[in-house]
């Protein structure tokens, strides 16, 4: 099972740089470029961290394979 996110689209909707984000949440720009490409899972922490940036719940943002529409 793979984990999905929507941080790309909810980035460019909220008009942040992967920069921005970065610093948003405590983390390196790679990490969110990684977290982007499906390659790195985030913590749960990290994950919150996003969400409470974004205003939205962590399932909003995250979800699996299974889930996908």
């Amino acid at each position: 099972m793979k984990l999905l996110n929507r941080v790309k689209e909810l980035r460019a909707k909220h008009n942040f740089t992967q920069t921005m984000l970065a610093e948003a949440v405590g983390v390196t720009r790679q990490t969110i470029v990684a977290l982007e490409k499906g390659s790195y899972v985030p913590s749960l922490l990290l994950a919150m961290k996003i969400a409470r940036t974004f205003h939205l719940t962590v399932e909003e943002i995250f979800y699996s394979e299974d889930e996908e529409e």
